[in-house]
């Protein structure tokens, strides 16, 4: 498939992995039209556009390490913005930058899916989405069957309401369990509660060997110059010889791409990590507030093959993100409150979201790249508004009766016009 290329280029200032899915563990429902060029075109730049934005917003001039999956985020919100409605729906769409009909989002993360699963020829990638009912809670049987068509999501159910530590560990288990033993602890202690009434998880964890190893023996320590100043030791890969990778600068900014091993078949391109390398500082500001998916498809249309000598620093972290906060800064003010519309889901609006974290953990070294992220979203009933304490004020004319309560025998009865007698 040729009309993908967006989807490789999600994440790429510092180091970061362009992530997608693939044909190891995914069960991409193969029966959704495919989308024309133009149509494919416009739901990748939308997807990177929402990466770019996320990233800018909650990394961009901040000094610190800073890793998630893009891909793993918006694709657990497509789960939930296809039960939104109205105005919570409207912002989902803002922010994510989702097609406006629910169709139109379900068939574009099928569409998302099954490119990027052609994508990963050679590179371990699986992308596993679940959903956990409360037993006994009815959701609509469309909202559930499409996460399924769409999503291939595994449905599982828990008692949230009676045993919601419980449900966490059989969650945080099955999360593990797609991410490789990495993610162990999505949902901590306290996350979902009596009142959560589903929760749905995206899953996906890669491994890919570069097309181009460095040699261990040529990793070397170096100093690795800070942005705030100073240095810090850092052991820096190398390959031994000039060689040719997908390559370009322009005004003191270095772009290049690292294909990952069997990336692609004929003229199909696979996975690559693409790393944009800024001269000093002021142009990695510059080049953090220019990232758009446009902009990062005209730098890799520009690459071209080049003799490089490669010098890229081994790297592991792990990130853990709540999104909730983040997520409202950016526009969702109402799936959070008690004014969410997710009548998709039930059929009313009696659903919120509770919460909504992501964990992410990278590593990079002479072999190649591992990595593994999830999302999390809990949906939760709104809070029940405790009713006003009731009054009986009986200060005008009343009946009353006395009567026999096991058989309902009244043995008295009498009206009250004044308690005068």
């Amino acid at each position: 498939m040729k009309n993908r290329k967006g989807i490789l280029m999600v994440v790429c200032a510092a180091a970061s992995l362009a992530v997608s899915a693939c044909s190891c563990g995914c069960k991409t429902k193969t029966d959704v039209p495919m989308p024309s060029q133009e149509e494919f075109q416009n739901m990748t730049d939308r997807a990177n556009d929402f990466a770019f934005s996320f990233y800018k917003r909650n990394s961009a001039g901040k000094n610190e390490n800073f890793f998630f999956s893009p891909y793993s985020m918006r694709r657990a919100f497509s789960m939930v913005r296809t039960g939104a409605a109205g105005g919570t729906a409207e912002e989902l769409n803002k922010v994510f930058m989702f097609s406006e009909e629910t169709d139109a989002v379900k068939k574009e993360a099928a569409a998302l899916a099954m490119a990027a699963e052609s994508a990963a020829h050679g590179t371990v990638f699986r992308d596993a989405n679940s959903l956990w009912t409360q037993k006994d809670f009815s959701f609509l049987p469309e909202y559930i069957s499409g996460l399924k068509k769409y999503y291939s999501a595994w449905a599982g159910t828990a008692d949230f309401a009676k045993d919601s530590a419980s449900a966490v560990k059989k969650i945080n288990d099955w999360t593990a369990k797609n991410t490789n033993g990495i993610i162990k602890n999505l949902f901590s202690e306290g996350a979902v509660n009596s009142l959560t009434r589903m929760v749905l998880v995206n899953a996906v964890y890669f491994k890919g060997s570069w097309e181009k190893a460095f040699a261990k023996t040529a990793t070397f320590e170096a100093d690795f110059h800070l942005s705030a100043g100073g240095t810090t030791k850092a052991r820096l890969m190398r390959h031994e010889d000039e060689t040719d990778f997908p390559y370009a600068s322009d005004s003191g900014v270095q772009y290049l791409a690292m294909p990952y091993r069997n990336g692609g078949a004929g003229e199909q391109k696979g996975l690559e990590m693409m790393i944009i390398l800024p001269s000093d500082r002021n142009l990695f500001t510059k080049a953090e507030k220019n990232l758009s998916a446009e902009k990062i498809r005209s730098i890799r249309e520009s690459m071209h093959s080049e003799k490089v000598r490669v010098f890229l620093p081994k790297f592991s972290f792990e990130a853990s993100h709540e999104l909730k906060n983040l997520l409202m800064e950016m526009g969702m003010s109402l799936s959070f409150t008690d004014k969410a519309d997710f009548s998709g889901m039930t059929g009313d609006k009696s659903l919120f979201i509770q919460t909504a974290v992501q964990k992410a953990f990278i590593d990079v070294s002479e072999e190649g790249t591992e990595a593994a992220a999830a999302t999390g979203i809990s949906m939760g009933l709104k809070s029940i508004r405790p009713r006003p304490s009731v009054i009986f004020r009986a200060d005008r004319p009343f009946i009353f009766l006395i009567r026999d309560a096991e058989s309902g025998l009244v043995l008295f009865m009498g009206k009250v016009e004044s308690p005068k007698a």
